[in-house]
């Protein structure tokens, strides 16, 4: 029996169980629909007098979550570090603005650092959307296009280790949009983005005995330095967004458009411009317990004209959470132009909601203009199951653990809050 075959026995199987799972909770819960609901738990009230919990709270208007975390990421190895995350509204009535960062030390030498933004402010009038990090980063490549792991035959022979170039890298991202409501839940606005590539060191780069390198071959090729760049411009955006809650949402529809326009200046040696086109879409399907959710993520980065070097060019694992691709290392496939797809069902385990579940499936496409390789002529799909604990009753904060299966690939991941 061959992998096509077992994957989607696999993928059949899970989502036959979580359904017929689904629908037996669901059905239960509508005979109940008179009954009392049961109060959230979190993680926290493991250590809070029984006593104390009775006591009728008015939702906190800011909330502050720092935790050390022991983790791990196929990318990154072990790391230990902290995470932090504070959530805010203005007024009671406003949306849930966020704003979240970390810092840690990886088992492969990696200082990864980080704070992001996600936040509705003047009554939700403007909505700011940032993603800063720096890092002192290791990640191998594999060669563009999502046919790098073959069908067919040649996957019985086929070997990571074999198409692996590993690299070491300091990256340094500063991207942020502002964006003005101007109809209901509609907004429109710009953007300044800054990504730079330094101290690029190709492990199995050999030139003085012709031992080349996907990064080297293609900066060579396309006229970027093979050492260091850099990629900036600005952008225009359009978001619709009804979601209830952008932490962890139980219903509503996000639509994000980026056009970015990057310049050739004295840092950007070649102009281009870039579409990135996202939407996530989530359903629930419980009237009683909103925490049954099917939600939707697709999301498409495709270069409209000029050139990015190669490390800029989009991959999975890069996107504003880190979580797109799971089953597979962050930067595997990467390409001229990339589409992704997930959907993923989540569901209580425990009646007061410490503890729930996910289990989701995707799949990944990316072209190659080098090898005349497009979209959907080669796609790499992966499935998986996550366990969460709740950290925060009143954003509905979770800890999160994923398991992916992807083809001859496995993966294991620790966050906070929902990948998407």
């Amino acid at each position: 029996m061959n992998f096509t075959t077992i994957l989607k026995s696999k993928i059949l199987f899970l989502f036959i169980f979580f359904l017929s799972f689904s629908q037996t909770i669901v059905s239960q819960e509508e005979k109940k629909e008179g009954e009392k609901k049961y109060p959230l738990r979190s993680i926290i009230d493991l250590f809070t007098k029984e006593d104390t919990l009775k006591i009728s709270k008015p939702d906190s208007k800011t909330n502050l979550i720092v935790f050390p975390t022991l983790g791990y990421q196929p990318a990154n190895g072990f790391t230990l570090g902290f995470i932090s995350q504070f959530s805010f509204k203005i007024k009671p009535e406003n949306k849930i603005s966020l704003l979240s960062g970390g810092a840690s030390y990886s088992s492969q030498k990696q200082v990864l650092t980080y704070l992001k933004n996600n936040m509705y402010i003047s009554n939700d009038r403007y909505f700011f959307s940032g993603d800063f990090r720096y890092y002192i980063f290791s990640q191998s490549n594999y060669g563009l296009g999502t046919d790098i792991i073959p069908w067919g035959a040649e996957f019985k022979e086929f070997d990571f280790n074999a198409i692996e170039q590993p690299m070491n890298y300091n990256y340094f991202k500063f991207h942020e949009t502002v964006s003005y409501n101007i109809l209901p839940s509609f907004f429109i606005g710009l953007g300044i983005h800054f990504d730079s590539y330094t101290d690029i060191d190709d492990k199995l780069l050999d030139v003085a005995n012709e031992q080349y390198t996907y990064h080297y071959n293609y900066s060579k090729k396309y006229d970027f330095s093979d050492k260091n760049y850099a990629v900036n411009g600005v952008s225009l955006n359009l978001i619709y967004d009804t979601r209830d809650n952008l932490i962890n949402t139980n219903n509503g529809l996000y639509l994000n458009l980026n056009y970015r326009y990057n310049p050739q200046t004295l840092v950007n040696l070649h102009r281009s411009a870039t579409l990135l086109l996202e939407s996530r879409y989530f359903i629930p399907i419980s009237k009683i317990n909103k925490q049954h959710v099917i939600g939707f993520w697709a999301y498409g980065q495709f270069l409209i004209n000029g050139k990015l070097p190669y490390l800029n060019q989009p991959a999975i694992g890069w996107d504003q959470n880190s979580r797109s691709g799971k089953g597979y290392t962050q930067g595997l496939f990467r390409g001229t132009n990339l589409m992704y797809f997930e959907s993923e069902y989540r569901f209580p385990i425990t009646k007061n909601q410490m503890i729930s579940g996910t289990v989701f499936a995707n799949a990944t496409t990316a072209s190659s203009i080098d090898k005349g390789l497009r979209l959907f002529q080669s796609i790499q799909p992966a499935i998986g199951v996550g366990l969460r604990v709740l950290l925060d009753k009143t954003t509905l904060t979770n800890f999160v653990v994923n398991l992916g299966l992807g083809r001859d690939s496995q993966t294991f991941y620790f966050n906070d809050g929902e990948g998407f």
